[in-house]
């Protein structure tokens, strides 16, 4: 809103310093700051307000060292974290942007999916809280949006390769401007970054290449399905993740830094060219919500650094990992989630192998085995006796190591 407020002043008074909100720094650099204090302040008043009203965790007993300490910590402070997204890029973020209307719908999509899941667990006493298929639902909803605005969407285009010719053109263009011009050469395209490939994007409807004029539509529709995978993988392994304080929220802030990283190269034509990547107009907008993001999530942790004041619930852990992985589609390099969300990952295998070789074993022996002390991963590591710090802060290490060699990938190929 600010945006458009200070463009009109700009350009019908000509008003001292209203031009700033014409550069994406600035805009982003006020809006991580902005979205930083906004959790910090606002984020105190949210957890005396779930203290007063007895919003707090049932914990399960698992027999983890420091569990009963948790007991009746406020939940739901995920509220927190999506109110800092939400209201700075609603200040500082231009509004008819397509790429930032899909972010912002995904954060309260499934903010409110998430929201009613603790909903239930807490106001209902239901440890189950909401039934799980009805969060696939919401789930794949949310991945069929973002698939098919993507596809049908005429301002989601693309310009697959920078050419001396279209170099020149984009140079010219008027970085405010709301309409794609023709002069670019963009298209409407669904091919993605390859880590370690250089030359080459995978394109969707290429896989399809046998089925002739369907080509294109048989790939589109593999890119949707890819959506609907790529947002339930990434919340569910989000939500994994949030198992000890601080885990969550610190992972996802540096993911959310890489992901700045790679809009600035997706929007910016001189580091399209030089890296050889898709170059994507409007996309400035996602550093916009990058920047609240991050600003979200390390204020968060302000709160729920060890010993937690809040639990983010899964209000917070559902739309921290659909966020992470709308983005990285939108930016056309969500084949770089593996290697970026690792975290995640092995948060997600971790659970899977443990679950279906105590089926197999159990059917095998007669009784159930297992490969880890316990699943997610993190626990494991508490069974082990680690403390709990001590696995955050070497998760967040193995986090930032994923992260830069996510951004390096784009070079080294």
């Amino acid at each position: 809103m600010l945006y458009y407020l200070f463009r009109f002043l700009e350009q019908s008074f000509d008003f001292p310093g209203a031009g700033l909100f014409g550069f994406v720094t600035f805009r982003a650099a006020i809006t991580l700051i902005t979205s930083l204090f906004l959790s910090m302040i606002v984020g105190k008043h949210i957890i005396n307000f779930l203290k007063r009203k007895q919003i707090g965790e049932t914990i399960r007993e698992l027999g983890l060292e420091g569990e009963n300490q948790k007991k009746n910590t406020p939940t739901m402070g995920g509220i927190i974290m999506l109110i800092a997204i939400v209201l700075p890029c609603l200040l500082f973020g231009r509004l008819r942007n397509i790429y930032l209307i899909i972010m912002l719908v995904t954060t309260v999509w499934l903010g409110l999916i998430g929201g009613l899941d603790d909903y239930i667990k807490v106001f209902k006493k239901n440890k189950d809280g909401l039934n799980g298929k009805f969060k696939v639902i919401g789930q794949v909803t949310l991945g069929l949006f973002v698939g098919l605005v993507m596809w049908l969407s005429p301002d989601a285009m693309i310009v697959e390769h920078v050419t001396s010719t279209n170099k020149a053109a984009i140079e010219q263009l008027d970085p405010n401007s709301e309409v794609i011009s023709s002069s670019i050469q963009a298209v409407k395209s669904n091919n993605t970054t390859i880590p370690f490939v250089a030359e080459y994007d995978l394109g969707y409807n290429d896989i399809f290449a046998f089925a002739g004029e369907n080509a294109e539509l048989f790939g589109w529709l593999l890119f949707v399905f890819m959506c609907i995978f790529i947002v339930t993988a990434c919340s569910n392994g989000a939500n994994l993740t949030d198992g000890i304080d601080g885990l969550a929220a610190g992972t996802s802030s540096v993911i959310g830094v890489a992901l700045a990283a790679l809009a600035v190269v997706s929007s910016n034509v001189f580091f399209a060219d030089y890296l050889n990547v898709q170059f994507i107009p409007g996309s400035e907008e996602l550093v916009i919500f990058a920047a609240a993001f991050i600003g979200a999530t390390v204020g968060f942790l302000w709160y729920n650094a060890h010993p937690a004041q809040v639990f983010m619930g899964d209000t917070g852990s559902l739309a921290l990992g659909g966020i992470i992985g709308v983005f990285a589609i939108l930016v056309h390099k969500e084949l770089l989630l593996p290697i970026l969300c690792g975290i995640f990952l092995m948060e997600n295998v971790s659970v899977i192998i443990q679950r279906y070789y105590f089926k197999y074993t159990k059917k095998k022996y007669g009784e159930g085995r297992r490969v880890f002390l316990m699943a997610p991963l993190h626990h494991h590591y508490q069974k082990k006796g680690i403390p709990e710090q001590k696995i955050v802060t070497r998760f967040w290490i193995i986090g930032i190591a994923l992260a830069i060699f996510a951004i390096i990938t784009l070079k080294i190929r």
